[in-house]
């Protein structure tokens, strides 16, 4: 017999910002280890994500030791994707890289004080619950999402999670999404593509339109993206396809030396993004189709009205030849679509040739006027 399953949420509080369809698109600024191990900076860079418009700001927990194993790696060799670039061993780069526990407390302070949320990805099971207290959600990083336990054990903290999906097949996604609806239905689903290399040849494997395919399996699910990719198209498209969350990296500097300044936005291009999102939301509307408030005076002048093309006289029956289809159109006039209904009609007044004919010159079927 099979656990009973949430719906996901279709609404989702962090801190005091609500996330759902009619809200605004949720800013993520993963900072990670952008901070190059100083905490000044990191803080300097909390400001500066508030400023360019983000709403939270995302750190990561790891010690070396509980994230890789340095004979793994060893083992295959050291050139294996973004990671062939880096100068030290994979654990050595973790290791510096790592965030130092005491200063969880200093970074969830000063978003609090900067006015943003303090985000982070545990990366063990101690580091989740020793975050637990600072942080209004759980982000599991994609390459956890075959970590079922790790993902239990964030998802029975009662808070929303949000899970990251790259290099993630569809039942890899499922899986997780269905282990964490048996606890909670607080869950955001990100599309992601893990590929740090910001080559341009990576567009044609970001598959934004898998955002529909995680609303359609999951109705009423929030979706979003966590995008490597420098500039914005990806985030713009995945807004337009119903993403309601974006996480990208941030950085001061994309010349810095780091694992993750060169595909990282800056302050300067991420306010260039939310700006941006914040026009195509407006775009976006309510898909209902009508005659837009800012349109009511261009439809009279664009549209056209049916006009006497000679004189006829009062008792005449109207004919093709004697009438055009001009603009402007003019309220109580009769639409060309509406033509037809009144070739063979009689006219009860004289009508100047180039006059617009209206409905109250036509005699009506009772014979009265109309």
């Amino acid at each position: 017999n099979k656990m009973r399953m949430y719906e996901p949420s279709s609404e989702i509080w962090i801190d005091k910002k609500r996330i759902e369809n009619a809200q605004p698109v949720y800013f993520i600024a993963e900072i990670g280890s952008n901070f190059d191990n100083d905490i000044e900076r990191a803080r300097d860079l909390i400001y500066m994500a508030k400023d360019a418009g983000a709403d939270a700001a995302k750190f990561q927990h790891y010690t070396a030791d509980s994230l890789v194993s340095d004979y793994g790696f060893k083992k295959l060799g050291n050139s294996i994707s973004h990671q062939a670039s880096w100068k030290k061993s994979v654990y050595e780069t973790y290791k510096d890289a790592s965030l130092n526990s005491d200063w969880t407390q200093i970074l969830s302070e000063t978003c609090n004080k900067a006015g943003l949320s303090f985000f982070t990805s545990p990366y063990s099971f101690d580091l989740v619950d020793q975050v637990d207290q600072f942080i209004p959600a759980y982000k599991v990083g994609s390459g956890d999402i075959t970590w079922i336990e790790i993902i239990k054990h964030m998802a029975s903290k009662g808070k929303p999670i949000l899970l990251a999906t790259g290099a993630s097949s569809m039942d890899d996604v499922c899986r997780a999404v269905d282990e964490i609806l048996h606890i909670t239905p607080e869950i955001i689903l990100l599309q992601c593509n893990t590929n740090y290399t910001a080559n341009k040849v990576n567009y044609s494997h970001l598959q934004l339109k898998v955002i529909s395919t995680f609303r359609e399996k999951y109705p009423g699910i929030i979706t979003g993206l966590s995008d490597h990719m420098p500039g914005h198209v990806a985030v713009l498209g995945a807004v337009a396809l119903g993403a309601k969350v974006i996480e990208k990296h941030f950085t001061d500097s994309v010349e810095r030396k780091g694992p993750d300044h060169s595909f990282s936005m800056t302050p300067k291009t991420w306010r260039e993004m939310v700006d941006r999102t914040r026009e195509l939301e407006l775009s976006l509307g309510d898909g209902i189709k009508q005659i837009e408030q800012n349109e009511i005076e261009t439809v009279n002048v664009q549209r056209r009205s049916v006009y006497a093309a000679n004189l006829i006289k009062k008792g005449e029956i109207i004919q093709r030849k004697d009438v055009k289809v001009l603009r402007p159109f003019i309220d109580g006039g009769i639409q060309p679509f509406e033509m037809s209904s009144i070739i063979g009609k009689k006219v009860i007044r004289f009508i100047e040739a180039n006059e617009i004919i209206q409905w109250k010159d036509i005699e009506s079927e009772k014979g009265d006027i109309r």
